[in-house]
């Protein structure tokens, strides 16, 4: 078993997300954003978190993003700050363009706007749905009849407090996620081969937006810390040159040498979040190789203070603390 906690959105200096909403006529939507989609799905949760804020499908929302002469500034796809910092700029941009569809609606239903809501495509009253109109028809009047299109634009930074240059001391994170995973081995102590049979990940994200993402975040973690735990290592020669320098030697697993995984969330909502979300990131493979190491030590009583634990490693291990068994043995 290994557990962890691991920071999400740096807050010693500037850490700011951009983003533009745009309800179209059809009551569709565009989302413009600086975020970059790098295979962690975070451009569909950017569309959920808008949809959620504005009433609609995420089918509904257009997102626009990376294109750095026509979308808003963003930090980068760094420290697991996605979700946390950009999901929070769309997040407010969506409701301030929501909160000139109600300033439209409130006239066409003749209600306050603070007496409104968004969902289901339509909005309404809040103590009175069946009074609605369709998010479309009020979009096209804002555009057409009223002049006022609904374009909402926000900025997020998590609070900055600076660090104290004398004690270190201070609040260099937003917030933190939290994890623990249990690994499962079969350590041949005849040859050191280690095979992961299971890992059990359990990981506080906030509320999860998407769970089959956060599944998916889960199990390429896992993956990753597979491979720092039992494969991958960089050689070097005796000149200083690395010796395994592309894929043929330098070795890292196939969904062949995947365990199984059972995937755990656990939510915790975060005021500060959007939705109360956090992050899943980078933090899925942080436990990994520990839960691996700890399991081996489980299995034949051998510590790994170096990885990977290659087979090579672990049956040194068993042989030394062999050695020195035997010798404690009297004469």
């Amino acid at each position: 078993m290994a557990s962890m906690w691991y920071p999400v959105g740096f807050t010693g200096y500037a850490n700011p997300s951009g983003a533009v909403v745009k309800i179209n006529e059809d009551g569709t939507a565009v989302v413009l954003t600086g975020t970059v989609e790098t295979g962690q799905g975070s451009l569909g949760v950017m569309a959920q978190i808008a949809a959620e804020a504005l009433g609609i499908a995420p089918n509904d929302i257009h997102v626009v993003s990376g294109d750095t002469d026509t979308c808003p500034m963003d930090t980068g796809a760094i420290a697991s700050r996605t979700t946390y910092i950009t999901g929070n700029a769309v997040r407010l941009a969506a409701e301030r363009a929501r909160e000139m569809l109600f300033d439209v609606a409130a006239g066409m239903l003749r209600v306050k706007p603070d007496m409104l809501e968004a969902k289901d495509h339509k909005i309404q009253v809040k103590s009175f749905p069946s009074r609605n109109a369709a998010i479309g028809d009020v979009a096209y009047k804002a555009y057409n009849d009223v002049g006022t299109p609904p374009i909402g634009s926000a900025m997020w930074n998590p609070p900055m407090i600076p660090m104290d240059p004398e004690t270190g001391q201070g609040k260099p994170f937003g917030t933190y996620v939290y994890a623990t995973q249990i690994a499962e081995v079969d350590v041949d102590d005849e040859t050191g081969e280690v095979e992961v049979l299971r890992v059990t990940a359990s990981h506080d994200c906030g509320v999860a937006i998407n769970p089959m993402l956060v599944e998916g975040q889960i199990d390429g973690g896992v993956h990753m810390g597979l491979g720092f735990g039992l494969y991958e290592e960089i050689l070097f020669d005796k000149t200083g040159k690395q010796i395994n320098s592309n894929l043929t030697n330098y070795i890292i697993p196939t969904t062949l040498d995947m365990p199984d995984v059972d995937e755990d969330i656990v939510e915790n909502y975060d005021e500060t979040g959007p939705f109360g979300a956090k992050a899943v990131g980078e933090p899925s493979l942080v436990p990994t190789a520990v839960a691996i190491t700890n399991a081996i030590y489980d299995a034949v009583g051998v510590r790994i203070t170096a990885l990977p634990a290659t087979s090579e490693r672990v049956l040194a291990a068993i042989k030394a603390k062999r050695a020195a068994e035997q010798k404690q043995i009297p004469a």
